[in-house]
């Protein structure tokens, strides 16, 4: 309880440093990364970053310090010039773009790795840490990496206030932003800027081989919250925040554990939440959308069934037992029994007796509503889309199930308020 208290009030300099350093790195990531993902670029990410490594060990070996900066800049240097290979291989061969990165990404890593290697066998004291680049080391955060964290998701924000429509433009319809004049590539440049910057300061937190899911996995969050850009933008920096924190808040309670692999592991969490449980494109979300949508067709079914038992008798007071039901339409039993006794519920139908069922006053109006609706939109049918009278049932069927007041109304005006419907059924009024 105490560590939790330390963690949540940041009484601590270096989990003070730690959490906001984390916090900063996931926001911006998770920013250049939506842009990343809707160019459909999300591997690019993933070059970049394993990319880096050579230039942190050139540099390294070049100026025979590990100053930050220093390190940084060769990380940048190296980071654009694997995504210069990749457009060139991809524009200049036969090379597509998905094969292009593999290549880049192996040939960048393993030269890193190979110059990793021979540094950590010559014997320069110096060296020790540089290693870290690989997984990350979220506790090693010193306030003048702050510094550069802010300034850096400073500059990020301040280019996608600056061009967020062009780069809109750029991301969605390319060939219009061209036809207009507007000069894509030279907004792609600022773009893959955006992304080596954002994968260079991050590296030394979560590492060259974690770093692509920090770009990738908030905007993969995002999109089952929206569609709109500025909202996705804002889902993912929260989402980039929220497992940045609660990453952290793991590491700090159990030291042993890395922080950038926790903040990667809450990611794939909130992302595999959002998969299935949000509110518009939840896998399980549409499933009960689904499964209560075939409830209300089969009530609805019911009602209509009933009422045109007792259109066809002439009284709609009558009771009526299943197997009647079933004879004038099919529906399993106990899809049926099960439908019969969620309207008995609704207060839409009632029991005359142990086995017979009749409308009630709302359900009713219900059914009747049900059958006006049918036969409104057989006539729309024929008479605007000239299908045969035979032809229309089925689709009406469908449609009848999701027409709304406001269309109900439009169909009866367009239809000039028709009597009977193409078989010459009555259609009921109010």
């Amino acid at each position: 309880m105490d560590s939790i208290i330390t963690y949540l009030t940041l009484s601590d300099a270096n989990v003070l440093y730690v959490v906001i350093g984390m916090i900063l790195i996931g926001s911006s990531s998770a920013i250049v990364g939506a842009f990343t993902v809707l160019r459909q670029k999300s591997l690019l990410g993933d070059a970049i970053a394993h990319s880096v490594l050579p230039g942190i060990c050139f540099a390294f070996i070049f100026s025979g310090t590990k100053h930050p900066a220093i390190l940084l800049t060769g990380a940048f240097i190296t980071g654009w010039l694997s995504v210069i290979s990749i457009d060139y291989i991809t524009k200049n061969s036969r090379i597509k773009q998905d094969a292009a990165i593999g290549l880049v990404l192996s040939v960048f890593f393993g030269l890193g790795m190979l110059l990793l290697t021979s540094i950590q066998h010559s014997g320069n004291a110096n060296q020790s840490g540089l290693d870290k680049f690989l997984f990350g080391k979220a506790a090693s955060i010193l306030p003048e990496d702050i510094f550069v964290f802010i300034i850096v998701g400073l500059l990020i924000l301040l280019f996608v206030f600056l061009f967020y429509k062009e780069f809109r433009l750029v991301i969605f319809d390319r060939n219009y932003a061209d036809s207009i004049g507007l000069n894509t590539t030279f907004y792609e440049v600022i773009l893959s800027s955006l992304t080596v910057l954002a994968i260079t300061v991050g590296i030394q937190a979560v590492g060259v081989v974690l770093m692509s899911a920090l770009l990738i996995t908030p905007t993969v969050a995002a999109r089952y919250w929206t569609d709109k850009l500025w909202k996705l933008l804002l889902i993912a920096a929260l989402i980039g925040i929220i497992s940045s924190y609660l990453g952290g808040l793991i590491s700090f309670l159990a030291p042993s554990m890395p922080t950038g692999p926790w903040i990667v592991v809450v990611l794939s969490l909130l992302a595999f939440a959002s998969m299935l449980f949000s509110p518009f494109k939840g896998l399980v979300t549409n499933r009960w959308r689904r499964y209560k949508s075939q409830i209300k067709i089969v009530e609805e079914n019911i009602l209509k069934l009933m009422y045109q038992l007792g259109e066809k008798k002439g009284n709609f007071e009558l009771a009526y037992p299943m197997k009647t039901m079933q004879e004038r339409r099919y529906l399993p039993d106990a899809d049926l029994k099960a439908g019969l006794n969620r309207l008995s519920k609704q207060n839409y139908i009632s029991k005359a007796d142990s086995n017979n069922w009749k409308l009630t006053e709302n359900g009713l109006k219900e059914g009747k509503r049900m059958v006006r609706l049918h036969r409104l939109w057989e006539m729309y049918l024929t008479q605007n889309l000239h299908l045969k009278d035979d032809h229309v049932h089925e689709t009406a069927e469908a449609i009848e199930h999701i027409l709304d007041p406001e269309m109900e109304a439009e169909l009866e005006k367009l239809l000039n308020n028709p009597n009977v419907d193409p078989h010459g059924s009555p259609i009921p009024r109010d």
